[in-house]
């Protein structure tokens, strides 16, 4: 499996994860300029913006490590760009899925709230 089937593998994975804890899917892969936001969902009275990072292995450290301050600021412009494009009024959540998927195991963590504007 190349890295691009890992990645939409891994969205799917994220958003079944979602589904199953009560979260309403509103956007997938949303693009502004040329940066993206894997996955918007609507929980209880909060906007939740999620990042879903899939790895084969956990060797060089958990998929969450690989969304830095640059790569959260992109998050977070993309996040603007889209709550001023809808009139969105809503508590705006940050989170991360971190997924080590691989023919022996499969691994998701979801981290609430991993970073903010």
């Amino acid at each position: 499996m190349n890295n691009a089937e890992l990645g939409i593998l891994g969205e799917k994975m994220a958003i079944s994860h979602l589904k199953e804890l009560g979260y309403e899917i509103i956007e997938k892969n949303y693009r502004f300029l040329k940066n993206e936001i894997d996955i918007i969902a609507k929980y209880g009275k909060q906007l939740i913006i999620i990042e879903v990072k899939t790895r084969q292995t956990a060797e060089i450290g958990e998929p969450w490590m690989a969304v830095n301050r640059s790569k959260q600021k992109a998050i977070i412009q993309v996040a603007n760009q889209y709550i001023q494009s809808k009139q969105i009024n809503l508590d705006t959540r940050f989170d991360i899925i971190s997924i080590v998927h691989n023919r022996l195991r499969t691994k998701i963590e979801h981290i609430e709230d991993a970073f903010s504007c």
